[in-house]
């Protein structure tokens, strides 16, 4: 079956770093778009950036120039490079594909926890 799991989310200071990382399994994982999408408490989940099969990527606006989205295909792994973090960048962080098995099914991971220090 599907399994996505997270990893790589701590506390942090104000202007440092972190790796998230997203382990797939279950699926063709090199043939479909990833992304990541984050929550931070009392408000909606968001979406933080995505990454094509081919290897085109997007933002959000918060996080571009800031973050940055990859994947390694022969690992069934996709990375989210996080600098300058602040501490509005508190959030569960998820990782998400979307697969056609008769419909299109969204698939979540549990999330990773990334808590900013001002």
């Amino acid at each position: 079956q599907v399994r996505l799991v997270e990893s790589g989310g701590r506390l942090v200071q104000f202007g440092g770093s972190l790796r998230l990382s997203c382990a797939a399994s279950g699926f063709a994982f090199s043939s479909y778009q990833m992304n990541w999408y984050r929550q931070a408490p009392g408000k909606q989940r968001e979406f933080v950036a995505f990454i094509t099969e081919t290897g085109d990527t997007k933002y959000a606006d918060s996080v571009k120039g800031r973050f940055t989205i990859s994947r390694d295909n022969a690992k069934n792994s996709m990375y989210l490079q996080m600098n300058s973090l602040k501490p509005e960048d508190t959030a569960v962080y998820y990782c998400k594909t979307q697969i056609y098995i008769g419909s299109l099914l969204d698939y979540w991971g549990q999330g990773t926890q990334v808590t900013v220090s001002s």
